[in-house]
């Protein structure tokens, strides 16, 4: 999913591990794992986050998704 791999390929930009990001927003590693992996759906309160412990804004992170999603039609957000 593409949302899944920006997130994923953001968090890595950052230099950060799962774990590493989870204790930055205070919550266990599978919550790192599950949206990564496409089991979790997050909320914008959550999005937002997430985008600040990896030091990106938003916009940036949506705009992202959204070169993912048109450069593969097929996959689901």
């Amino acid at each position: 999913m593409a949302l899944c791999r920006v997130l994923r390929q953001a968090r890595q930009r950052a230099g950060l591990r799962q774990t590493q990001l989870a204790a930055c927003l205070g919550t266990p590693q599978s919550f790192i794992s599950k949206y990564e992996a496409g089991q979790r759906r997050l909320d914008l309160i959550e999005l937002a986050a997430i985008c600040a412990a990896l030091d990106i804004s938003l916009a940036t992170l949506v705009e992202a998704f959204e070169t993912a999603r048109r450069g593969a039609p097929d996959d689901a957000a």
